[in-house]
Order: C-alpha cells, then structure tokens, then sequence
C-alpha cells in the first residue's frame, strides 16, 4: 500500500474517532502529496524517495515553527505543531541515534575516499542518498563536519 493510500484509510479512521491532531497532521501529509504529484514532471506519481523528502520537509517546518512559538512564549501554538510532529514521524523510517549516524558516515567516507573537509560536498550527496529519511540533513551535515575535521 502506498503513503497516500496509508494516508487516506488513517484519515478517515482519525475523523470518525474526532482525534483533532491526527487529522491536521494527515491532512497536512496528503496536500503535500497532491502537491507534488501534481507539480510539473511529476505525471501524477511520487516515488517513495519523494515521499519521504515530503515527510521530513513538513517535520522540519512544524519543528522550526515550535522553536519560534517557544521564543514567543506561546506554548498553546506549540503544543499543536509538537502533536503534528509526533504524528508526521510515525511515516517516516525508524531515525538513527548519533553512534549509528556515524558508523554509517564513516562506511560512506570510505567509499567516497574523502580525505578532509574540502571533501565535504561529495560525502554529504552520498550520504543524503543513502541515509533518506533515516536522519535529517542538518544532523548528518554536523556529523560529517565532525568527522572530516578529525
């Protein structure tokens, strides 16, 4: 079964339960998708490593938006993004901790032969490709950094 399908049998099973946040969240997850299937060269399909960028994108934007209501002092407002983060992340693949991030950047380091930081644009394609949807790119950017430097 496709995330889109995944997507509309849960959504109509949070509507029937009247669970608010899940619905906001699906149906933030299915605009996404008919968004992208319907943008130009798409042809009315997304691949599953589109699926899975569309998914971290809208994680990262509800946690970048739970960081400016905290500034704010508006914790109602971030209790909802928290609640849609939550159920965003159950469609994504298990994330990896720091240890496993960095035995598989080491394993990609070694393929591509990179030597220093100057290496570093060449191991983070790699890497975003073959770590899609395990870790986000701000975390995989700091470890490889790490890991070139030393």
């Amino acid at each position: 079964m496709s995330l889109e399908q995944t997507i509309n049998t849960d959504l109509k099973t949070a509507m029937l339960a009247k669970d608010e946040p899940t619905v906001r969240s699906l149906r933030a997850i299915k605009a996404a998708i008919i968004l992208a299937k319907t943008s130009e060269g798409n042809n009315g399909t997304v691949s599953e490593a589109q699926e899975l960028s569309l998914l971290q994108k809208l994680v990262k934007q509800r946690k970048d938006s739970i960081e400016i209501f905290q500034q704010q002092n508006r914790a109602d407002l971030a209790g909802k993004e928290l609640e849609e983060v939550s159920v965003i992340e159950k469609y994504l693949p298990a994330q990896l901790n720091a240890d496993e991030l960095k035995t598989a950047l080491k394993g990609i380091i070694e393929k591509t032969g990179a030597k220093g930081p100057a290496d570093m644009g060449k191991v983070m394609g790699a890497a975003n490709k073959e770590l899609a949807g395990k870790a986000d790119g701000k975390s995989i950017a700091a470890a490889v950094k790490e890991l070139l430097q030393g």
